[in-house]
């Protein structure tokens, strides 16, 4: 192999690493094409095989989930009628809040199971996103700051990172009195610590709260009276984007998690 053909090779297995790794991170791989030599040929179209597999994977699972999600919401709305209908009483009342509590494990789990399929990767401003999710905590009666440095453009899928940022605050706001976010880019990463002045919880059980329905039996139990699925949701966001989350002690005194994501 000469020089030149080795240099091409090297070109072409480097856009094929790039290409593996956007489709890690949940971005779109459009102009990536199998060429040069045979073995790299070779992997090409293996990664495309696998690319595609797994999209079919996603398409059907997603089909699954929407028409379970009709079917269970059909039988809900039935409730809720039969309900509406009835005379008031105490009775029909405990009845109402089970069938809204069960609703709202419906869309969790759903949640759950969906991911973020579908939704495609695009630029935001993650300074102004910060600053919406801060007036949400505000809005909900939280005291809540905010503060970023660096480039504020980021590629994710906005809805789906709303989603694990929301969980996270969430998580602190059933916990805590202050939220302060604090947000970082750099060349290779977005770094977000939020963090809290609630009682934290136990380093032993930071990574068993990411499991799903797990519940803690000390005072800080997240995701109360709720489906104990939003750190787990959160962390599954979080490493679709290849990322990852992780708990920590707060400079509040309370928890600190941290989502870093690659840019």
């Amino acid at each position: 192999m000469t020089p030149g053909e080795l240099d091409q090779c090297l070109e072409l297995a480097l856009r094929l690493a790039d290409a593996a790794e956007s489709f890690g991170k949940g971005r779109e791989v459009p102009d990536f094409r199998p060429r040069g030599a045979r073995e790299v040929r070779q992997a090409g179209h293996a990664f495309i095989e696998m690319k595609r597999r797994i999209e079919r994977a996603f398409e059907q699972r997603t089909a699954m989930l929407s028409g379970v999600s009709h079917d269970l919401r059909t039988i809900l709305t039935r409730f809720k009628l039969s309900l509406a209908l009835m005379r008031a009483t105490e009775e029909t009342r405990d009845l109402q809040k089970d069938v809204e509590e069960m609703q709202r494990m419906l869309e969790a789990y759903l949640a759950f199971a969906r991911g973020d399929a579908g939704e495609s990767a695009a630029n935001i401003d993650i300074e102004e996103f910060l600053e919406d999710l801060r007036l949400d905590a505000e809005r909900a009666g939280f005291d809540a700051k905010v503060s970023f440095s660096g480039n504020p453009l980021v590629t994710v899928r906005p809805d789906a990172f709303k989603r694990c940022l929301a969980n996270l605050i969430g998580n602190a706001q059933s916990h805590a009195n202050r939220i302060s976010i604090e947000a970082v880019r750099d060349r290779r990463f977005l770094t977000i610590h939020v963090d809290d002045d609630g009682p934290g919880i136990p380093p032993r059980s930071r990574e068993d709260v990411f499991r799903p329905f797990f519940r803690l039996d000390a005072a800080r139990n997240q995701d109360e009276g709720g489906t104990g699925l939003g750190l787990a949701i959160a962390l599954d966001i979080a490493r679709s984007h290849g990322g990852d989350i992780t708990l920590g002690d707060s400079k509040a005194g309370g928890l600190r998690a941290t989502v870093r994501l690659p840019v």
